[in-house]
């Protein structure tokens, strides 16, 4: 536990000016942002008796070793700032709304020739249309089903509406009315964008001269007696009316808002939002968040808004915003009403309900704020309890000083010694932290060897470690009789990947420069101040306490022979075999073994299970990558162009293998250096055995072009 007093800026050294300041741990990670109207007084807050600090509070300053900060001009940039700077370092301590749920959207795909509805979850793509979100994805297709008979938007997956096209025959929903069937041209693209417009307007509210109109031509339809016309008029009306249903009428002048509520006590806070568009509440979702200051209610609602806002624009920020409380400070508040205007591109309405309908609803808004903090509070007691305990149960038997609060487990999966990778998964205070998850290549050796594996996986893992701390500086004398970071040609490029699809093999990028306001001193906000790489979690820069490997004795040796070759010491080892799941620890011939009742046991099968299921998972991904693998994949200059034209032409690999290059050269766009490239390529490599229908024992012809030959 660090002491405070040890890095404490010196007297007159912090400016009395707006900025933002980070805590760093001592292994330069970012653990805590925060902005204030004037520095001095708000770090030097942080700086006295730690008996009068909030309990969080106290946890993140004796966890830090340094302080830095960075002078702003306003608090508008300050806001903008801090929200940059969380998102991009991801600080532990840091207010972090939390929910066990991504919200669904009914989202219409307008950026597509044919726009698309349909349930979506997750980030936001741009040209997409939004409304929601919903506390279920069944209220979302309730509502469409109702709907689609009035606004026949295409619902179908591309791979549905490209098979319709092909075939000339559209799905049931073409032929039931509920889709204009524009995959066989029912409807010309315009025509189906209009469809899909008035879909979007009716759902953003719209609906009373919408209803009013249809009604009009309902009367027509009658008047000229054209009865199944106006039969059909009147339940698309009835039908628009019911889904109107299902969202009630709150306020009666037709606003756009989102209502904000807090409920609070000393540590944690709940945050429910009702989204009303047109008047009527078209959404709901709810955060909750641990306390890490003495924050007012002022203060999380700040929070709340920029992690609800943060990363919207248009008309996704609405053009009022009705919250419990705001900053006392008029400049505050002022700061943030302009931050959600920029955000809107308009004038955005920020404040606390007084009176009438609005205060009515904000206190609904509350009551569900409430109710969701003690259910929290109900789920979350026994959780906190039991974590707690399962991490002293560990301590105590693996004779740790202290608890593990990151826990790194390893596993190796292979098939048949085939596709042999690794996975490394965290668990941090007993939860998984899954942003920091990551897969190895084994690229070693060839061949099946779990314990070989183990050894290299653990090695390029912590030379990575080594590789962050000689970049920050942290590098000691101590360490020089060890293996060098990137040594044996590990450059740390060995095909270590992130969890994320978009998430490249490690970066060997090297230090860039000091931020301003780096070790303590003050600068001022500048393109570079965003640059700064250092004090991201990165991907193997912050040391666990304890490394798990999925299996016994070796498997464990393995691991620690790999670390004392780095000469790393300070890190604990133990081993969770599966057959009697017991726990191995390196040079002792006896496994630990804990009671299988035993919470310490139960988070170390959660953890190793994990970590099997991510290998596998990732094993898997790459075993069906390589059988899907086709001959001509290694014929140079052929491109995917030219390949599909290939197997057009002759119908499978099996047809194209038989043919003369002659007969290759027929394909148009292939001249003869290319057809002789196919015919070696196909001649090199042996045609996989024949696929048999074990139902019927028929065997099946090859007529793909993209598998085992």
């Amino acid at each position: 536990m660090a002491d405070p007093s040890s890095y404490r800026p010196k007297p007159g050294q912090i400016p009395d000016s707006p900025g933002v300041y980070r805590f760093r741990d001592d292994h330069r990670r970012v653990i805590y942002v925060g902005k204030a109207k004037s520095l001095r007084p708000r770090l030097s807050s942080y700086f006295q008796d730690l008996a009068n600090l909030h309990p969080r509070t106290r946890t993140m300053v004796t966890t830090a070793a340094s302080v830095e900060w960075t002078v702003v001009s306003t608090e508008v940039e300050a806001l903008q700032l801090e929200y940059s700077w969380i998102k991009e370092y991801d600080p532990r301590f840091n207010v972090k709304y939390r929910d066990d749920k991504s919200y669904p959207y009914l989202a219409v795909t307008l950026n597509e020739e044919f726009p698309r509805v349909q349930v979506m979850r997750g980030a936001k793509k741009k040209g997409v249309r939004y409304f929601g979100p919903y506390g279920h994805a069944w209220a979302i297709r309730e509502t469409v089903d109702l709907m689609l008979r009035v606004f026949p938007v295409r619902t179908c997956s591309a791979g549905v509406f490209k098979n319709a096209e092909r075939t000339g025959r559209p799905c049931l929903l073409g032929y039931i009315g509920k889709c204009s069937a524009p995959c066989v041209g029912r409807v010309t693209p315009d025509e189906h964008r209009e469809l899909a417009e008035e879909f979007c307007d009716f759902m953003a509210g719209r609906t009373g001269a919408y209803i009013r109109r249809l009604e009009r031509r309902m009367t027509d339809a009658a008047e000229e007696m054209e009865y199944e016309r106006a039969g059909r008029l009147r339940d698309d009306i009835g039908a628009l009316r019911r889904a109107m249903e299902k969202s009630a009428v709150v306020l009666a002048d037709a606003t756009d808002a989102d209502l904000i509520a807090v409920a609070e006590d000393e540590l944690e806070a709940a945050v429910q939002i009702f989204h009303v568009r047109g008047g009527r509440v078209r959404g709901q979702r709810g955060w909750v968040t641990d306390k890490v200051e003495e924050v007012d209610t002022a203060g999380l609602v700040e929070d709340a808004l920029q992690q609800l806002y943060g990363e919207e624009s248009g008309d996704s920020v609405p053009k009022e915003v009705l919250v419990p409380a705001l900053p006392e400070d008029q400049v505050a508040t002022d700061a943030l009403s302009q931050w959600l205007s920029e955000r809107r591109g308009s004038q955005v309405s920020l404040r606390v309900p007084q009176r009438g309908d609005k205060k009515d609803l904000m206190a609904t808004v509350g009551r569900n704020a409430q109710q969701s903090l003690v259910l929290h509070k109900t789920k979350r007691a026994s959780d906190l309890t039991t974590r707690s305990r399962a991490l002293e149960e560990i301590a105590q038997a693996l004779g740790l000083d202290s608890v593990p609060l990151r826990i790194e487990c390893f596993d190796i999966s292979h098939l048949q010694g085939d596709d042999v990778v690794a996975s490394m998964v965290v668990f941090e205070d007993g939860l998984a932290r899954k942003s920091e998850y990551r897969r190895f290549q084994i690229k070693g050796f060839e061949g099946q060897d779990d314990v070989r594996s183990m050894h290299e996986v653990i090695g390029r893992r912590f030379k990575r470690y080594l590789a962050e701390k000689e970049r920050t500086g942290e590098w000691t004398e101590e360490n020089e009789g060890s293996t060098a970071p990137g040594e044996n040609g590990d450059n740390g490029d060995n095909g270590d990947i992130g969890e994320n699809a978009d998430d490249a093999a490690d970066d060997t990028t090297g230090q860039t420069p000091a931020a301003p306001g780096e070790n303590g001193h003050a600068g001022h906000l500048g393109p570079s101040s965003l640059k700064e790489d250092d004090g991201r979690p990165k991907r193997f820069a912050y040391p666990p306490q304890l490394v798990v490997v999925d299996g016994g004795q070796p498997q464990v040796a393995a691991a620690k022979r790999a670390m004392d070759e780095l000469g790393i010491d300070d890190v604990a080892v133990c081993g969770l075999a599966k057959r009697l799941e017991e726990v191995w620890l390196p040079d002792d011939d006896d496994p630990v073994v804990l009671p299988r009742s035993s919470e310490g046991l139960y988070l170390l099968q959660r953890v190793r299970d994990e970590a099997h299921r991510f290998a596998i998972t990732y094993q898997r991904a790459k075993r069906a990558k390589r059988i899907r693998t086709s001959p001509l994949d290694d014929v140079p200059g052929l491109g995917e162009t030219r390949k599909q034209a290939l197997i057009k032409h002759f119908g499978s690999v099996k047809k194209l293998r038989q043919a003369t290059i002659e007969q290759i050269c027929e394909v148009p766009g292939l001249g003869r250096k290319t057809a002789e490239s196919v015919a070696v390529a196909l001649a090199g490599t042996a045609p996989a055995a024949p696929a048999v229908n074990t139902a019927t024992g028929e065997i099946m012809e090859d007529d793909g072009g993209s598998t085992h030959d």
